[in-house]
């Protein structure tokens, strides 16, 4: 059943950098405060902040950010912080929302509560901006889909914390884990020739004197499935892609890119911890 709800359109590059921007001097300003403030002053400041409930991290929250994911107490606080401001953009409402008053409505008509959460729109534009982390729109379609793990549509604080977790301080293992899942375009936890074809030939420029474009990416598909299909059964298992992977990581995105480069990564860390 197709999905009654309109996507939102995607943010202008002007509105996503003015986004970035805002958390950039959020964040800045934050750590000048910190610096100037006179002793009795930052404390007076750091009740003003905890009283605030879109500054303060819900204690669940908080906990579950610090079991499973690589950040620090610091880097849970201002990731957080970002994440309200994220959410905290507007979106145009669905035609179906308006109907209902602004209400979403259920498949039975009962109304039902909006899910709070970062957009697709709004994700496209933070890779973009701050992870420097431009690429097909079916790998960005796809590495959206792999952060919502919930399929809510939206980036929850969980999915939120989770996704940066593997993007900025993910393990060999988990970036190549994340990579199949992305490369795996119907999930079924294979990923076959057709889908190396679709993803290959996004990545391949095409040149005007090709007679058949497409041909040099099924090439290519070949070549691939015979590298990473360890056990020769025409498809490749995520136990096939981690052996290959570890034998050599410069395949780890050999269909396409999905990571931000360490340099982003870096920039972004250096930014939370100041």
């Amino acid at each position: 059943m197709e999905n009654s709800l309109e996507e939102p359109p995607q943010l202008s590059t002007r509105s996503g950098a003015l986004v970035l921007k805002s958390i950039s001097l959020f964040l800045t300003a934050n750590r000048n405060s910190k610096s100037s403030l006179p002793d009795n002053s930052k404390t007076k400041q750091k009740r003003k902040v905890m009283s605030n409930k879109d500054a303060k991290c819900p204690p669940r929250i908080y906990e579950m950010a610090k079991r499973d994911t690589h950040f620090l107490k610091n880097e849970i606080i201002a990731l957080y912080k970002i994440y309200r401001r994220l959410v905290g953009m507007k979106r145009p409402i669905p035609r179906s929302e308006k109907a209902a008053g602004g209400v979403n409505v259920s498949l039975m008509g009962k109304p039902t509560i909006a899910q709070e959460g970062i957009d697709r729109s709004v994700f496209r534009e933070l890779l973009h901006n701050t992870f420097d982390l431009i690429t097909e729109d079916m790998l960005m379609d796809r590495i959206f889909c792999v952060w919502d793990k919930s399929n809510a549509g939206l980036l929850t604080l969980e999915t939120w914390f989770s996704g940066l977790s593997t993007f900025l301080k993910g393990t060999i293992n988990e970036k190549l884990e994340f990579c199949f899942h992305v490369y795996d375009l119907n999930s079924d936890g294979y990923v076959t020739k057709d889908e190396m074809f679709q993803l290959l030939r996004n990545c391949l420029i095409k040149q005007p004197q090709d007679e058949d474009p497409d041909e040099g990416a099924k090439d290519l598909a070949e070549i691939v499935m015979r590298k990473l299909d360890k056990d020769k059964d025409g498809k490749i298992s995520l136990e096939d892609y981690q052996s290959s992977i570890l034998e050599e990581p410069l395949l780890l995105e050999a269909f396409g890119r999905c990571l931000p480069d360490e340099r982003a990564c870096n920039t972004f860390l250096s930014t939370m911890r100041a």
